[in-house]
Order: C-alpha cells, then sequence, then structure tokens
C-alpha cells in the first residue's frame, strides 16, 4: 500500500498591525493550497492553522511571505505576539517595539507552547495580564509581566516583574525568561507552571545578575 506523505501543520496570520487582518490577495493565496473541503482553523492567538504537504512546506512559506503573510510552526515552540488594535497610532504605542519583540521571541522552541502578548496602553486590548509573558506600554516605558493564566480555577493576572523599561532592555529580559524556561523547564510543564514551581523572584534574579545598561 502506497504511503500517504506527511501533512504539517503551521500557523499564519498577517504580522503586526492595526488589528488581525488579512487582505485579498492574501487570501487568494491561502486559497491556492486548499481543497475545496479543506478548513481553516481561526485560533484564540490571531492565527490560521493551515495544513500543506511536508515537501511543500518551503515553497508554501516562500509563497505567503511574498504578499505579506507572517508563517510559524505549531507545536511547543513560543507563539507570535499576540497584539492590540494600535488604535492611538503605531509610534505612540509601540507597533515597532512589537514588531521587533515577536521577530526575536516567535517560533523558539520551549517546553510547551508559551503565548506572549502585547499591549500599547494600560486599556490592555492586548490581554497582556493573562498570558505568559505580557509587556504593556505605559508612557515611555514598557512593563513586562509573567505567568498569567485566562483560563481555569486556578485563572489569574500576571506578575510584574520590570517597570518602565526602554525597548532594548524589554528585549534583553524577555530572550532571557524564555531561555531559562527552555533551560529549567519540565517536559510539559506549562509557563504557568513553572513560574510557581521556579519562583518569580528566582526570575527576577536572571534579570538582574548582570545590570543593564
Amino acid at each position: 500500500m502506497e504511503q500517504q506523505e506527511k501533512m504539517v501543520k503551521l500557523a499564519v496570520n498577517g504580522g503586526i498591525s492595526f488589528g488581525s487582518k488579512l487582505n485579498a490577495k492574501q487570501l487568494v493565496v491561502i486559497a491556492e493550497y486548499m481543497l475545496e473541503e479543506d478548513e481553516l482553523e481561526l485560533t484564540t492567538f490571531q492565527q490560521l492553522y493551515f495544513e500543506v504537504l511536508e515537501s511543500d512546506l518551503e515553497f508554501v512559506q516562500k509563497k505567503f511571505e511574498a504578499v505579506g503573510l507572517s508563517c510559524y510552526p505549531v507545536g511547543n515552540f513560543v507563539k507570535s505576539l499576540r497584539t492590540c488594535n494600535f488604535c492611538k497610532g503605531a509610534e505612540q504605542e509601540g507597533m515597532p517595539v512589537a514588531i521587533e519583540l515577536n521577530h526575536r521571541i516567535a517560533g523558539k522552541a520551549v517546553p510547551v507552547t508559551l503565548r506572549p502578548a502585547y499591549t500599547g496602553c494600560p486599556i490592555g486590548c492586548g490581554e497582556p495580564l493573562v498570558n505568559d509573558i505580557g509587556v504593556m506600554k505605559m508612557k515611555n516605558g514598557y512593563n513586562l509581566y509573567v505567568g498569567g493564566k485566562a483560563k481555569g480555577l486556578d485563572a489569574q493576572a500576571g506578575t510584574i516583574v520590570m517597570e518602565q523599561v526602554q525597548p532594548v532592555q524589554l528585549y534583553e529580559a524577555v530572550d532571557k525568561i524564555i531561555a531559562t524556561y527552555a533551560e529549567h523547564g519540565k517536559k510539559r510543564e506549562n509557563f504557568f507552571k513553572f513560574v510557581n514551581r521556579y519562583g518569580v523572584e528566582n526570575l527576577k534574579s536572571q534579570l538582574t545578575d548582570n545590570p543593564f545598561e
């Protein structure tokens, strides 16, 4: 019996912009690689799940990226950054910072899927306080939170670990947090449980052992 080729799941979105949107050209390209009976799964993290033949993966990614779609692996990786709508403007709410942060962390391997979120003001439309890692722009700086959990009887807001930091400090801090989780997290241990076991103060110490200049 002939063995069927493996299908690979790909996460796709329109990148970080003013809201979660796709244009007509992007939708047409996606439809090119779907059969009539195929379905797209829309996740709560502003992504579409799309299945493609493993042998076509690289080619399809290039086609998608050519029309402005961003592609990410599905599984035990850092998700693409969930964001707000930047309703007060790209610069005022820090869209360039969100784009750079997403570029640095999305797709990194971790023990279990990690969900980061960003919002450009205290209204918090990007829901940073109830995701694994949250960033909130406050005036001219950025606050960083860890250990939020949106679901379950033990749902809770994240704990602030840095306040009013500048972009370079923010990037390095998030990089360190993810690296610490990747190194010390147990197999299948989600980030919320890791933070409770490892300790928020221990995480903070990772950020202050080598003070930022």
